[in-house]
């Protein structure tokens, strides 16, 4: 069993070996879990689960040898240039737009998400990006190949900064690229949407009177 974030600082490990009783369920694994962890509760109802790098429901059957993630909520091409990619060094616009661009594609629309000064905090010194990187890299590659069989002809590329992060650095870079513009800022605009919404990475902002994980509390 892995944890992550705020479920890693709160429980002092980042992962156990559990051993239940047959036949088990996601839901069994969550009740062995509230019983020894008691930060675990107030954070339970919050928490997704990922089984070999798929979200479940707790009615979900384990199986011996099963990878199981427990996941707070989220604030994420192979081959040079990388289309899907995370990384602990800063990012490059002109790498990604490499990644799409093309004698076909007319447009090339490009979103920044850079990290601010005020979020959930008001005086955010600097951020910390953690991720189940497997899984990232899977949903991140799945948002793109969806967005491009909803928009024919668009190419998008995402690359996701890890680590620890000033503000003003880049966190999140994503391009799209269309034969004609409206696509192109359409495939931008969902891309950024939906890895907020599905992607395993998590945001903590720390400031200069404490530190939160966004989305999580303090």
């Amino acid at each position: 069993m892995l944890y992550f974030a705020v479920l890693r600082e709160r429980f002092g490990r980042d992962s156990k070996q559990v051993e239940l009783r047959e036949p088990a369920t996601v839901a069994d694994l969550l009740a062995w879990v509230r019983e020894r962890q008691p930060a675990f509760p107030p954070l339970e109802r919050r928490v997704q689960v990922a089984v070999n790098r798929q979200v479940v429901p707790a009615s979900h059957g384990l199986a011996d040898g099963d990878e199981v993630a427990l996941m707070p909520p989220v604030s994420g091409g192979s081959g040079p240039p990388r289309r899907i990619a995370l990384s602990t060094s800063p990012l490059s616009l002109d790498e990604l737009v490499r990644a799409v661009e093309g004698p076909g594609q007319g447009a090339v629309s490009t979103f920044i998400g850079n990290v601010r000064r005020h979020g959930a905090l008001p005086d955010v010194i600097r951020l910390e990006y953690e991720a189940y990187q497997p899984m990232a890299l899977d949903v991140l590659g799945a948002i793109a190949r969806e967005i491009e069989l909803e928009y024919p002809g668009v190419q998008v590329a995402i690359h996701h900064r890890l680590g620890t992060l000033a503000v003003g650095e880049a966190a999140v870079i994503i391009a799209a690229s269309a034969p004609h513009r409206a696509e192109a800022f359409a495939a931008c605009r969902v891309a950024i949407e939906r890895l907020k919404q599905r992607a395993p990475i998590w945001k903590k902002e720390v400031g200069a009177d404490g530190a939160v994980w966004v989305g999580t509390g303090p």
